[in-house]
């Protein structure tokens, strides 16, 4: 039963899914604890960090477009957020905000359990807050050969060079062996939701298609991925293991890999 007790837990996103909503609510539920996890957007960032303080909310998860225009109205950026310049989650500890990128832990684990050659080059499309923690991840994985493609050049460069990077535009770029979407492209409910995010001969001359894209867990470029016979990460792990490690933040708690796995199932139905 709720509460005056029961602590609140949100997200902010352009485009609100149901996905971390019903993973929180779905381990809070299973392990007894007195949270409620709800989904918003916003068109004023500032007046909503200021209500996550004001009103006391635990944690706030923060999604495009909002992963860098949050930063302002925060207190402390841990060294996650502080390095990538982009905050993925925020802890409310009795009106201190405290800022962390969970996104990068999750995409450094993934890389080390799926990508164990660091000499093969990749291709990361984006140059956004989710981009900043890939490229980072990567580069913190001991990968050398990285190109950075974005459509919006002084972004793609800027995010290329911190890491002694190169970057091609979309018209330019060549083939590689991993490739990385970090776009909307293909997500559910945008205006692109039917775009692949590469071109195909691109996604036939890799080895790995890795698309962040969580919802549909399927994306076009998914899709094509396997059907090219190509080793996919997709989208739905990133968004399980760095909403585990938001859990964890928020209640203190730190679920089972077997209780993971059943909310991440469950979020996606």
């Amino acid at each position: 039963m709720l509460n005056k007790d029961t602590q609140l837990c949100i997200s902010l996103s352009g485009r609100p899914s149901n996905i971390g909503t019903r993973f929180h609510n779905y381990l809070y539920q299973k392990l007894d604890i007195d949270f409620i996890y709800k989904a918003f957007t916003t068109n004023d960032i500032e007046a909503a960090i200021k209500g996550v303080r004001a009103l006391g909310i635990r944690g706030c998860s923060v999604s495009m477009p909002f992963k860098e225009s949050c930063i302002p109205f925060i207190d402390h950026l841990t060294d996650s957020a502080k390095a990538i310049d982009s905050v993925n989650t925020i802890v409310n500890d009795k009106g201190v905000l405290t800022a962390y990128n969970t996104d990068f832990l999750a995409i450094r684990q993934l890389i080390a359990e799926n990508l164990p050659d660091n000499q093969q080059h990749v291709v990361v499309q984006g140059a956004g807050g989710m981009a900043k923690a890939v490229v980072a991840a990567f580069h913190d994985a001991g990968f050398t050969h990285l190109t950075v493609m974005a459509r919006n050049e002084k972004s793609g460069r800027n995010l290329a060079e911190k890491y002694q990077y190169t970057y091609q535009s979309p018209e330019q770029c060549s083939p590689a062996d991993i490739i990385v979407n970090v776009t909307p492209l293909g997500m559910s409910g945008g205006p692109d939701s039917e775009t692949l995010a590469f071109d195909d001969a691109l996604i036939t001359a890799a080895k790995t298609v890795f698309d962040v894209v969580a919802f549909p867990a399927e994306t076009p470029l998914v899709k094509r991925a396997k059907a090219l016979g190509k080793s996919v990460i997709s989208g739905d792990r990133v968004i399980a293991l760095q909403a585990l490690e938001q859990f964890a933040l928020y209640t203190g708690v730190r679920p089972s890999d077997e209780l993971m796995q059943e909310a991440s199932l469950f979020s996606r139905r």
